[in-house]
Order: structure tokens, then sequence, then C-alpha cells
């Protein structure tokens, strides 16, 4: 998340420890990718933003239930999850 935020800043503001630490988790592809989905999504809302678009209101009432919380080791319910 704070890597986004740092990319939709104006002006742009990706630490260069912030960047070391992504490239912990991802490698060169992954954050290609990744850094493509940020961007993409931030000129899309500021075009809509620009002129005017608004939600139509397609997913009114919808959601995306969150699967069940799981130990990887055994599949049964993690403890703490109240299950």
């Amino acid at each position: 998340m704070r890597y986004a935020v740092g990319m939709t800043k104006t002006p742009v503001e990706v630490p260069d420890e912030l960047f070391d630490q992504l490239e912990r988790w991802f490698d060169a592809r992954q954050l290609v990718e990744l850094t493509s989905c940020i961007a993409w999504e931030n000129y899309r809302a500021r075009f809509d933003h620009a002129f005017g678009v608004e939600s139509e209101g397609f997913s009114e009432g919808s959601f995306c239930p969150l699967p069940e919380r799981t130990d990887r080791r055994d599949g049964h319910p993690a403890a703490g999850d109240g299950a």
C-alpha cells in the first residue's frame, strides 16, 4: 500500500528504502507488473475525475466474501479467528 500511495502522489515519492523492501518480496517481472497495475489505476482514476465520470451503480450492494482463514500446514482454521 505504501508503494501505491507513493506512486500516486504528485510528485511521485517512492523512497529507495521502500523499493529495496519490495525487491525482497518480488522479482523484476513482478515489480514491473505491480507498478504497471498501480500506474494504470492511477491514470484511470485521474482520467475519470477530469471528465466527471461517476459510478453507474453496477456493483451496488455487491461484495466479495473473504475465504475462511486456515492454518497452511493442516487446513484447519487458524488460531484466533474464532472458528
